[in-house]
């Protein structure tokens, strides 16, 4: 097990070393931009002209993060589906959205194409010349949004964008998503200290814990999930992200002992609880937090909040994750595995597998 060093956390060659992956991080609202400028000629024709699909399908990537927002909201039933193909049921009368990068994603390919062949309306986010690009090509009334990368955040901003124009979905404010992203990357910038940086606190909390990540309304749940795939990365650790129900047990924890001497036996990994807050209030949510958090306290596991109450839905949501993502950087960081070169994972930038930008 590698151990946590902390004073690599500032250390201008650790850090210059993983310059690649902190810039990747730091650029996320400069990618939402671009993706809503290249879009913009076609949002700007984007209206409701009192057009209501039966249904909306969304397939691809992240289709489950458009689900969580627009869900609440939605004046028409709506679906994530994983693929491939589509469900039976879609036709003409409903709209599918596919969310694609520039690799080739069978299932959403498969989505793109089968609603081509079957005639629905269609909303497309991907390169142009991509492979979802290509398998659509047929489809003359297709909305295409042209992705500038492969950062699905930035690709389901702007879908998002134009639903909201097609009175399908919620206010997004793109410029304002975009705005706040920046915010966390001056914040969480390696340039500030440990003492002045919440995503280096919060790799020092997660040094020497195996997470369990719980946010409580469905948005932060989804976050909790994105943080988590970045923890497992960075620190080839366990990590859980689930609902209060599923952790609970886990948080059945014996007491430490504070007598063990750590260089006669290295202590066990213990739980560390990280609470993602989007600053919804409702009774249920708080019920489950305060379970959470008078457990953790009973049974000596330390617990973390990061809280981002302002701005609309995917904003917060957002904020949460990039600093999530953030906190796992510079936990890989101090654990040796980004920035040395015998250990450090290669990254391939849109790959949520070993992108811990992604």
């Amino acid at each position: 097990m590698s151990s946590f060093d902390d004073s690599r956390l500032d250390d201008p060659a650790a850090l210059e070393a993983t310059d690649h992956l902190l810039r990747r991080l730091a650029g996320a609202g400069a990618r939402v931009r671009a993706e809503i400028d290249a879009a913009e000629e076609v949002l700007s024709k984007l209206g409701s002209d009192g057009f209501r699909p039966r249904a909306i399908v969304a397939a691809g990537r992240d289709a489950r993060l458009v689900r969580a927002v627009l869900e609440p909201v939605c004046p028409v039933p709506f679906v994530a589906w994983p693929g491939p193909g589509l469900p039976g049921w879609t036709g003409p009368l409903d709209l599918v959205i596919v969310l694609g990068g520039n690799a080739a994603d069978a299932e959403a390919i498969s989505a793109a194409a089968e609603a081509e062949r079957r005639g629905c309306g269609l909303m497309i986010a991907c390169p142009a010349g991509s492979p979802i690009d290509q398998a659509s090509a047929g489809s003359r009334h297709a909305i295409r949004l042209p992705s500038q990368s492969d950062d699905q955040l930035a690709a389901a901003v702007a879908v998002l964008q134009g639903l909201h124009q097609m009175e399908l979905g919620p206010v997004v404010d793109a410029k304002a998503v975009a705005a706040l992203l920046d915010d966390v990357a001056i914040e969480c910038s390696p340039n500030n200290d440990v003492a002045s940086n919440p995503a280096k606190d919060l790799a020092l909390m997660l040094a020497d814990a195996l997470p369990l990540v719980w946010g409580g309304s469905v948005l932060a749940a989804r976050a909790a999930r994105r943080v988590v795939e970045a923890l497992r990365l960075a620190s080839g650790r366990p990590a859980l992200a689930a609902d209060a129900g599923h952790l609970l047990p886990v948080l059945n924890q014996p007491p430490r002992d504070v007598f063990a001497d750590p260089f006669d036996k290295p202590a066990e990994l213990r739980p560390g609880l990280l609470i993602l807050d989007d600053g919804v209030e409702d009774a249920g949510v708080a019920e489950h937090r305060r379970q959470l958090e008078s457990k953790a306290e009973r049974h000596d596991v330390r617990v973390h909040v990061v809280t981002q109450a302002n701005g609309t839905d995917i904003a917060r949501y957002a904020a949460l994750t990039q600093q999530g993502r953030y906190a796992a950087a510079y936990l890989g960081i101090g654990l040796g595995r980004y920035g040395t070169e015998a250990t450090e994972t290669p990254i391939v930038p849109g790959n949520p597998a070993v992108d811990p930008a992604w």
